[in-house]
């Protein structure tokens, strides 16, 4: 609107010389021209940067966390907006050498090794007449891991592994006593040693040994499924599944063997082995 009225009172100025719409006309180019260098230097002197958390699954909206920092020295930057592949998050005000942070989902299509090469910054200031954007790389690779998908495991006795976590007992509930310990707020209840602790101030709970439990490998080529992507799906369900109900797990893939183990950090080994597979 801004442009098409400055253009005909243009071309009236023109058509009738009359040195007042010149002067309008004039006011109007001058501060068109002072308002794209404020906007032209609002956007500019910007980094971003994306932190994501440790298990990212393809297919599946996550929350990510947006950096942004005003490399600026004197002036800061006003009503910006960070869109990566069309999701956006936006900044009220970023002050120069004060990074702030915004959050918005995301969700990779596909699993591997992904990137955010740019994103794509833009702001209506100074009087929302235009809006000006700029695109800025954006630093890191992130592991995408295969979309999860429920499966069932035959166990070594023949019989389908097909639900409860109970399958699988928790490690430090079912073996044998190991010492007693003060009630600290997040024990269950059944491990109070209730006898013991009516002789003291404080509950006693009792702390157990973990059962053994035999440990499981996934041979890859074994996983039934239509193609690679579902089998892989299945493995990434059946990883996190059993690894979390603490039974050691490990992954036997064509020409790698990863050995059995229950951690968090095995566990997502083990995903990103998957999320790999196959890929160059």
């Amino acid at each position: 609107m801004y442009v098409t009225a400055t253009l005909l009172l243009g071309v009236a100025a023109v058509n009738t010389g009359n040195n007042l719409l010149f002067l309008v006309v004039s006011a109007m180019l001058g501060f068109m021209a002072v308002s794209g260098l404020l906007g032209w230097m609002n956007i500019r002197g910007l980094s971003v940067s994306v932190r994501l958390p440790d298990e990212v699954y393809a297919g599946v909206q996550t929350l990510i966390s947006i950096r942004v920092e005003n490399g600026k020295r004197f002036l800061p930057s006003f009503l910006i907006t960070a869109t990566f592949s069309g999701c956006a998050t936006s900044f009220l005000l970023l002050d120069p050498g004060k990074p702030e942070s915004g959050s918005l989902l995301f969700a990779f299509p596909s699993r591997g090794i992904h990137g955010i090469p740019v994103a794509l910054i833009s702001s209506p200031f100074p009087v929302n007449f235009f809006v000006r954007y700029i695109r800025v790389p954006v630093p890191g690779s992130f592991t995408v891991f295969p979309a999860p998908r429920p499966a069932t495991l035959p166990l070594a006795a023949g019989k389908p592994d097909a639900g409860a976590a109970k399958s699988f007992p928790s490690p430090g509930y079912d073996g044998e006593l190991a010492k007693i310990s003060d009630y600290r707020g997040g024990e269950s209840l059944k491990m109070i040693h209730w006898r013991l602790s009516a002789k003291h101030e404080d509950f006693k709970v009792k702390q157990m040994s973990s059962t053994a439990i035999d440990p499981v490998l996934l041979e890859f080529d074994s996983i039934p499924g239509a193609n690679i992507e579902e089998r892989l799906s299945y493995c990434t369900f059946l990883v996190n599944r059993l690894v979390r109900c603490g039974r050691p797990v490990g992954l036997k893939l064509a020409q790698r063997t990863v050995a059995p183990a229950a951690t968090r950090l095995h566990r997502l080994k083990l995903l990103g082995e998957l999320a790999v597979y196959g890929q160059d």
